[in-house]
C-alpha cells in the first residue's frame, strides 16, 4: 500500500472524522459555558461577593524606565483564573448531575415486555389448535424466548 493510500485510509476512518468533529463541537460548547459563565452566573456572583475582581493584584518587580514596560508579577489574575475555573466546574458539574438524574428516573421507568416474535405467534397458535383437536385440556406453557 502506497504513502497516499495508507494516508487516504487514515484520514477518512470514522474515528479521525469522529473526533474532528468533537473537536469542533468543544470549542462551541465552550464558548457556550464561557458566555454561561461570565453573562449568567457572574453577575449574580459579583453583586453577593460585593465586586471583588483580582485581576488588578499584582507585584512591580521591576518599575517602568522610560520604554522599557515595567515587569510585574500579576498574581491577581492567575487568583482570578482559578476562581472563574472553579465556577466553570461546579457548573458543568450541576448540569451533569442534572442529566445522570434524569438518565436514572428514565432507567427507573417501568418498561413494556418485548412484543412477541412472529415464530413465538406461530407456535402459540399451533399449540392452540392442537389442544382444540385433542379435546383435552393441555398445560399451558408459555413460549420461551431464545
Amino acid at each position: 500500500m502506497s504513502l497516499i493510500q495508507e494516508f487516504k485510509a487514515f484520514a477518512v476512518k470514522g474515528n479521525v472524522v469522529d473526533l474532528a468533529v468533537g473537536i469542533i463541537i468543544g470549542a462551541a460548547f465552550g464558548k457556550i459555558v464561557s458566555s454561561f459563565v461570565g453573562d449568567i452566573i457572574m453577575p449574580p456572583l459579583g453583586l453577593l461577593i460585593g465586586g471583588i475582581n483580582f485581576t488588578d493584584l499584582a507585584i512591580t518587580l521591576r518599575p517602568a524606565e522610560g520604554t522599557t514596560p515595567a515587569v510585574v508579577l500579576a498574581y491577581g489574575k492567575f487568583i482570578q483564573t482559578i476562581f472563574d475555573f472553579i465556577i466553570v466546574a461546579f457548573a458543568i458539574f450541576m448540569g451533569v448531575k442534572a442529566i445522570n438524574k434524569l438518565k436514572r428516573e428514565e432507567a427507573k421507568a417501568p418498561s413494556l415486555p418485548p412484543a412477541p416474535s412472529k415464530e413465538e405467534l406461530l407456535l402459540t397458535d399451533i399449540r392452540d389448535l392442537l389442544k382444540e383437536q385433542n379435546g383435552r385440556s393441555a398445560p399451558v406453557v408459555p413460549p420461551t424466548v431464545g
